[in-house]
C-alpha cells in the first residue's frame, strides 16, 4: 500500500532526489539521512566557540588556581586553565554522530554499508550523548545551522522511535508511523482510477462550499472520492481505516455521508472498511417530513488480499456492483 501510494515522497522530511530500489521502508529512510550527512560535509561542518577546560603547556584563557595547584604541584611546566574553543564539537554533530553509529549496528542494506563506513571515517569523532525528546526541543537554527534541519528531522525519527524489546534479545526495533487514513483513502482512489471504465469520471477531494459567513471565507466540504461528478449517476465514497467490530458507524459519520447525499446530489454514498471478509450493509436515513426519503448509506468491507492486484481489482469490483445494483 505504501509503494503504490508513494507514501514515501508524501512522508519524507526531506526533498534530496533518490531513486527507488527493491528494499525495505526503513531502508529508505536511512538513506535520506545518509544523503542529508554527505552534504553537510560537502558544504562544510559548522563551528561553533564552547569552554574547554584542561592542562596546557602555553597560559591561555583564565589561570582556574585551585585545580592547577591540585594538579600541577610538581609539574611547573603544565597550566589548568580555562579557554573558549572554536570547533565542530557541539550538540547537532553529536545527535548525528551517534545516529551514524546507530545505523551501523541496524542497516541491513548491502548497498547502505559502504556508504555508512565512509561516513563514520569523514565525519569528526564526537562524545556520547544521552538523547531524549527534550534535546531535540531545545535545538534552536540561525541562518549557518538551517541546513541540519532536515537531517536532525530525520536523526529525530530514527534515534526516538528506535528502542529495544522488553525482553532479551539481540534484534532492534525501529518503528515508523504513518497516517494510515490518508495511505488507505489514497490507495482506494489509485485502485478504482486504476480499473475505472474510460466514460466514467473519478475525483479525489473535491469540495463545495456548503456555509456562508456574513464576513470572512466560505466554510466546504470535501469527501473523498466523487465518483461522475454533476451527474445522475453521481456517487460519493468516504474511505475509514477502522474496525466497526459489527456495530454501527459513528453517528458523526452518518450525518457526514448525509450531507454529500444533499450537497452533490448523489444517487449512492457509502464508506469501505478494510476487513477480513467482505461484506455490504446498507441502512436507510428515516426521513422528517419530505426530507430525505429513500436515502441510504451503504457500509463496504473489503477483503484485505496479500496479492496487490488482485486486491485493487476486487476494490473495483465491489464498489461497481455496488453502484449498479
Amino acid at each position: 500500500m505504501l509503494l503504490e501510494v508513494d507514501a514515501f515522497n508524501l512522508h519524507a522530511p526531506t526533498s534530496a532526489a533518490l531513486r527507488l530500489k527493491a528494499n525495505s521502508v526503513l531502508d529508505l529512510f536511512f538513506q535520506l539521512f545518509i544523503s542529508e550527512v554527505e552534504y553537510l560535509l560537502h558544504s562544510g561542518l559548522v563551528k561553533k566557540y564552547r569552554r574547554k577546560e584542561g592542562n596546557v603547556t602555553a597560559l591561555k584563557g583564565n589561570l582556574i588556581f585551585g585545580k592547577h595547584i591540585q594538579q600541577n604541584l610538581t609539574h611547573h611546566e603544565r597550566f589548568y586553565v580555562g579557554h573558549a574553543v572554536y570547533d565542530p564539537q557541539h550538540k547537532l554533530h553529536a545527535i548525528i554522530y551517534k545516529t551514524i553509529r546507530l545505523l551501523k549496528h541496524i542497516n541491513t542494506s548491502a548497498d547502505l554499508h559502504s556508504h555508512i563506513g565512509n561516513l563514520l571515517l569523514s565525519f569528526p569523532e564526537m562524545a556520547d550523548v544521552m538523547v531524549s525528546a527534550k534535546t531535540f526541543d531545545t535545538i534552536t537554527y540561525n541562518r549557518k545551522t538551517e541546513p541540519y534541519r532536515k537531517c536532525i528531522e530525520i536523526a529525530r525519527l530514527i534515534l526516538l522511535q528506535y528502542h529495544p524489546d522488553v525482553t532479551k534479545g539481540r534484534n532492534h526495533v525501529l518503528a515508523l508511523m504513518f497516517d494510515m487514513n490518508l495511505v488507505w483513502e489514497k490507495f482506494v482512489y489509485k485502485s478504482l482510477r486504476k480499473h475505472i471504465r474510460p466514460e466514467t469520471t473519478i475525483t479525489a477531494q473535491s469540495s463545495k462550499s456548503f456555509w456562508k459567513p456574513d464576513r470572512g471565507m466560505h466554510s466546504r466540504i470535501r469527501p473523498d472520492i466523487v465518483i461522475d461528478h454533476n451527474t445522475e449517476h453521481c456517487i460519493v465514497i468516504d474511505t475509514k481505516w477502522k474496525n466497526l467490530n459489527g456495530s454501527n458507524p459513528s453517528p458523526d459519520d452518518l450525518r457526514q455521508m448525509y450531507v454529500y447525499h444533499q450537497y452533490f446530489g448523489a444517487k449512492r454514498v457509502g464508506m469501505i472498511y478494510p476487513g477480513q471478509v467482505p461484506s455490504r450493509v446498507a441502512g436507510v436515513y428515516l426521513p422528517t417530513k419530505e426530507q430525505g426519503a429513500g436515502l441510504q448509506c451503504c457500509l463496504i468491507g473489503i477483503c484485505v488480499d496479500t496479492e496487490l492486484r488482485r486486491w485493487q481489482k476486487a476494490i473495483y469490483e465491489e464498489v461497481a456492483n455496488w453502484s449498479e445494483n
